[in-house]
């Protein structure tokens, strides 16, 4: 059950992997999704997307021998009633009549996993890890990482699962970035480097894998802490402006756009918190894998 206003913990603002993304992709699209918190209709393949994720963290919940595609298939359907238990909006997403076939699709991307990986070999580390940290200027970092594996001779494995379809090499390093925000999350938590940041892309079969060393994470928290310093000095203003890409097309902000002809609502400033529930933070990290763009 989702926490109301009134009981909601105080949250300091912080950087999210979704919200990097959004203030690099179009800083206008970070203000209206994490100032103005404007809503949006999800998308069907985005709460395709969180199905999957939610399925995936059940089964890991069970014993390894209990892990069975059979196991994983037959827990979509619980995982789809929980959510729309917690979300009653998603209901309206998905046809009654086009709902056996939405569950089907979810049990074919998590088929696609078992083409992957081998849940019934290992026991994972931890699932769903909640992670924030502060860094040495006072970047807060804050997300949820899908799966942590560490090895007998303690070297750690990110995994994320992706359910839209894998980057052409020249886009990897954007597919990376989500992987290199938590692997420096969990370096300043853990005192640990990341052995391998795994990408599974369950729609086609395909794994990215990347190797981080510790200079490359040092230089990568820098460039953290200057998305989160350039998005603070426009907060002080509200002068988040468009850039206009073929991005665009899914945007659900268009009619408020003023690269579409539209007018932005007036500047509610900087908030003092985010005021959401870490359900929020998880869903927007587990939606953002099947966001149209991320793989185009």
């Amino acid at each position: 059950m989702k926490e109301t206003t009134q009981n909601r913990p105080t949250r300091r603002p912080a950087l999210s992997p979704s919200r990097a993304s959004d203030f690099k992709q179009c800083p206008l699209l970070y203000r209206f999704r994490a100032i103005d918190r404007l809503p949006e209709p999800p998308s069907t393949a985005q709460v395709r997307g969180s199905l999957v994720h939610a399925a995936l963290e059940d089964l890991y919940a069970r014993p390894a021998a209990d892990r069975e595609y059979a196991t994983a298939a037959g827990l979509v359907q619980p995982a789809w009633e929980r959510l729309v238990e917690s979300n009653p909006e998603l209901a309206a997403v998905v046809e009654t009549e086009r709902l056996p076939a939405f569950l089907d699709e979810a049990r074919d991307l998590l088929s696609g996993y078992y083409r992957l990986e081998d849940p019934t070999r290992f026991d994972p580390d931890s699932c769903e890890e909640r992670v924030e940290v502060e860094l040495s200027d006072g970047t807060m970092l804050r997300g949820f990482i899908d799966r942590i594996d560490v090895a007998p001779g303690g070297a750690m494995r990110l995994v994320d699962y992706k359910t839209g379809r894998a980057p052409r090499a020249l886009f990897e390093a954007k597919a990376l970035f989500q992987m290199k925000f938590y692997a420096v999350a969990l370096y300043r938590t853990r005192g640990v480097v990341p052995r391998r940041l795994r990408l599974l892309y369950l729609s086609d079969g395909e794994v990215l894998d990347y190797t981080p060393d510790e200079a490359e994470l040092l230089k990568f928290e820098k460039t953290l802490m200057a998305i989160w310093r350039a998005i603070q000095n426009l907060g002080t203003t509200g002068d988040f402006r468009p850039n206009p890409s073929r991005l665009c097309d899914w945007c659900a902000h268009q009619s408020l756009c003023p690269a579409f002809g539209g007018t932005p609502p007036p500047y509610p400033g900087w908030p003092s918190d985010y005021g959401v529930s870490d359900t929020d933070i998880e869903d927007a990290e587990a939606s953002a894998t099947a966001i149209p763009g991320d793989a185009a």
